[in-house]
């Protein structure tokens, strides 16, 4: 797959930088990692679409190699972003794909920008993030720069039952080494702030929602209530998988993105 990455100014003052992969033209699937990581998060994914997939993977603000100002992290702010992103890159419509708090990202962007979204696929993705994670004070204590040992802690607030390459893990220290305190403080809050995406307005497009069964952030009864929200959504359950859906099971993940984008293309 012929990839790129570019260095994209946006008019909300920011600059992303993006991977562009596979052919140009078509409607190509926008990849949203979570916070604390970059695009990165989906070098495991990539191989596995197949190479007529057009992707489109930023580094969201504040993360990765993007900008990271003072400010303008909060959910709404992040999503004009994302929107700013595709009409810079000259693209009128996307599948997307957002992993765990990406996946938040991608739920408020089917609302705000329903033209843009061809159709939508979340992974691990949150109900609602009203109620403050009990890693928040952590987060609270942060000061510059960040802690290489602390980042490596954080990694283990979700359970891994599957065996992820040494590789993988390294470079979600990096990138959490890689963002300021305020990037960190700024981006939890804008996401634990804002009302919830299907509390706002209703989410049209075609919907995949993947999630582990032995997710601890994310109960069961908040991705069927999920599901229900969006019209005709499809919730597939990983057993044996916690919330890290992206990173246990990247060739699964794969395979149900192909299956659904195969079958709306037919629809």
């Amino acid at each position: 797959m012929e990839t790129e990455v570019r260095r994209v100014a946006l008019r909300t003052g920011v600059t992303l930088p993006t991977l562009l992969a596979g052919p140009r033209g078509g409607v190509p699937l926008l990849l949203l990692h979570p916070w604390g990581e970059s695009r990165r998060t989906f070098d495991r994914l990539l191989p596995l679409l197949p190479p007529s997939t057009a992707v489109i993977a930023p580094d969201l603000r504040g993360q990765g190699a993007a900008d990271k100002p003072d400010g303008g992290y909060s959910l709404a702010q992040m999503t004009d972003d994302v929107a700013a992103l595709l009409e810079a890159l000259g693209v009128a419509t996307a599948c997307v794909l957002g992993s765990s708090s990406g996946g938040y990202l991608a739920q408020q962007l089917a609302v705000d920008h329903p033209e843009l979204v061809a159709s939508l696929i979340l992974v691990g993705a949150p109900l609602s993030l009203r109620s403050r994670p009990a890693v928040a004070a952590d987060v609270e204590r942060l000061s510059d720069p960040v802690d290489e040992l602390w980042v490596r802690d954080s990694l283990s607030w979700f359970r891994l039952l599957h065996a992820v390459p040494a590789w993988y893990i390294e470079d979600r220290v990096r990138d959490g080494v890689a963002m300021p305190a305020r990037a960190w403080k700024g981006i939890l809050d804008g996401l634990c702030q804002a009302v919830p995406p299907t509390e706002q307005g209703l989410i049209t497009a075609p919907t995949l929602i993947l999630w582990g069964v032995h997710d601890s952030l994310l109960p069961r009864r908040q991705q069927e209530t999920l599901a229900a929200r969006i019209p005709g959504a499809h919730l597939v359950i990983y057993e044996s998988t916690g919330h890290l859906v992206l990173w246990e099971c990247p060739e699964r993940v794969a395979a149900d993105v192909v299956e659904f984008l195969g079958s709306i293309s037919q629809a």
